[in-house]
């Protein structure tokens, strides 16, 4: 997963050329690394997945977004870590040209459907709480509209794969799934557009959500200790409950270690892209940030567990 985005810049280049490490070893340890990443990130998401089916009958609002979450970071599993993990293993892809770019499409779209799910989920808890009162859609048909949002934008930004992908012969009577660009351009546009879309548009997005909410629940609880301290035991607004502040909690955290696990990802790519000569890109503090970048898919169903 984590060699997606510097593959898809067009600059994938053996373990030995990048890492200075032998290829051999290098592939084993990562192999090693990404088959239980792997492994860890199936286990949990079809665990929670469980656990949510049997609250259906009182699933609320929250659930719903992390059923659809879990289902991105299934995609993330199945279509970028296990197919990089079989790249490890055979060096090559082995697949048609038609299966190279549904995998590297598949790819994108659960990296952008784990993230907008965390938008649109962060969106509703800024709605329940700021504008409990001011919806253009009422009940659940607004969580339904905003986690098929999610779902049509990341098809959508994922598109661009299935043509920047396909079967190349890269050797003589040796084929692999690479990307082609227009140099010296195309591959420095191709990484800052994903960037932007991926990370730092929703960043931006959950940064303002978080403070609003923030906020919110600071200016309600100020106003409920002024009702209390003048007797008033009535308020004139919905208050926040245990069970919202609850929720509030446990994405703040999905975002935190979100956050914590994709940029240090984009900032090297974005260096590596942009000034190659500079960038670090060799060494197991390289190799320790690709890799960060696919525990993320198994951090939010644990996450979930613990505050429930």
């Amino acid at each position: 997963m984590a060699d997606n985005l510097n593959c898809s810049s067009g600059n994938c280049s053996s373990a030995q050329e990048v890492f200075g490490l032998s290829e051999g070893h290098f592939a084993l340890v990562k192999a090693a690394v990404l088959g239980c990443i792997f492994v860890l990130a199936t286990f949990s998401n079809l665990f929670l997945l469980h656990a949510l089916w049997k609250r259906r009958k009182r699933r609320t609002r929250t659930q719903l977004f992390l059923l659809h979450l879990c289902l991105a970071d299934l995609v993330v599993a199945f279509f970028q870590v296990l197919p990089q993990l079989s790249m490890e293993i055979t060096h090559r892809f082995k697949g048609s040209d038609l299966v190279c770019r549904a995998v590297k499409y598949l790819q994108v779209v659960g990296m952008f459907a784990s993230t907008y799910m965390i938008v649109a989920m962060t969106i509703d808890r800024y709605h329940a709480v700021c504008k409990p009162m001011v919806s253009f859609f009422r009940g659940s048909f607004r969580r339904y509209v905003a986690i098929s949002a999610a779902w049509l934008i990341s098809m959508a930004f994922s598109a661009p794969q299935m043509f920047i992908f396909s079967l190349q012969e890269v050797e003589k009577n040796v084929f692999d799934c690479w990307a082609t660009f227009i140099e010296p351009w195309g591959g420095r546009i191709y990484i800052t557009w994903i960037t932007l879309s991926v990370f730092v548009l929703p960043a931006v997005i959950l940064m303002y959500c978080q403070i609003k909410i923030c906020a919110g629940i600071y200016f309600n609880m100020k106003r409920k200790a002024l009702q209390s301290s003048t007797g008033d035991g009535r308020s004139s607004s919905k208050g926040i409950s245990n069970a919202m502040l609850k929720t509030v909690k446990m994405t703040f955290i999905i975002i935190l270690v979100y956050t914590l696990c994709w940029s240090p990802f984009f900032v090297v790519q974005l260096w590596s892209a942009w000034s190659p000569s500079s960038a670090p890109t060799q060494g197991p503090v390289f190799v320790t940030i690709m890799l960060l970048a696919s525990l993320n898919s198994c951090t939010n169903p644990w996450i979930y567990l613990y505050y429930s």
